[in-house]
């Protein structure tokens, strides 16, 4: 049995990953933004270790999500599985970052830091990374006019970049990104054309399965099977950059 937490729970993708490993016998931590929507997941609540409250949003309560997990224990797994796709303008955070960086980007670099280190990272991209650059100037969108399927494509890069900066730096850690493809959720629409099911299943086995195709570090996947992801994500120089990057934005630095 192994202990995994996922950020993003309360529905969606998050949702389905938890139920999943739950029916197979694993131990779940779970992650809701705040008291009200951890009533979303009561009926599974009651079947979990913990449910650990936190905007991600927020670096404050980021740092506290992370010290909330950290008293429970080492997870052997981590699904970063929260996220957001469309944002009324830059709208701002507390600490004065884009919300769409902040909750894609920013929170799962600073919970990756600041979580004791597990065996298997999970982070979840996008097919839409591709349309991402790899210019790091203004990744806060100060000077720039918004443009929210940018600031997306560009977060889900980063992420990405992320996953296999990790794997590259940490080699007794699983680190690998997921595309779930466009799935039928309240992020991604009822009339998405993706697999709800699949879209999930991805992340479940990277976490848990102990079969030799599940147990690699480095890979971009999408309904079980490697893809080749943007250039730039894997460039080991863009990485660095961002994790200086995302060092200089957050305050915490990971490597």
């Amino acid at each position: 049995m192994a202990r995994i937490f996922i950020t993003g729970s309360t529905d969606g993708l998050g949702r389905g990953a938890a139920r999943t490993l739950m029916e197979e016998g694993h131990e779940l931590v779970l992650h809701a933004r705040s008291r009200t929507r951890a009533a979303d997941i009561d009926d599974l609540a009651s079947r979990a270790a913990c449910v650990v409250i936190g905007d991600l949003a927020s670096a404050a309560e980021t740092k506290d999500i992370a010290d909330q997990v950290n008293v429970i224990g080492r997870m052997d797994a981590v699904i970063h599985n929260a996220g957001i796709y469309r944002s009324p303008g830059r709208n701002a955070t507390p600490e004065g970052h884009a919300r769409t960086l902040a909750v894609n980007t920013l929170a799962p670099y600073m919970l990756t830091a600041l979580i004791e280190r597990p065996e298997r990272l999970i982070y979840l991209s996008s097919g839409l990374h591709r349309g991402g650059g790899d210019s790091l100037q203004d990744v806060d969108w100060i000077e720039r006019s918004w443009d929210d399927g940018r600031a997306y494509a560009e977060s889900k890069l980063y992420i990405t970049a992320l996953a296999f900066a990790v794997a590259r730096r940490w080699p007794d850690v699983l680190s690998n990104a997921v595309d779930p493809g466009w799935a039928p959720t309240k992020m991604g629409g009822r009339g998405a054309p993706g697999d709800l099911e699949q879209g999930h299943l991805t992340q479940t086995w990277l976490a848990v399965s102990g079969h030799y195709a599940a147990k690699v570090s480095g890979g971009y996947w999408h309904y079980r099977k490697q893809q080749l992801p943007a250039r730039a994500a894997s460039d080991t120089g863009f990485q660095d950059r961002l994790a200086a990057k995302l060092a200089e934005l957050t305050g915490v630095k990971l490597f």
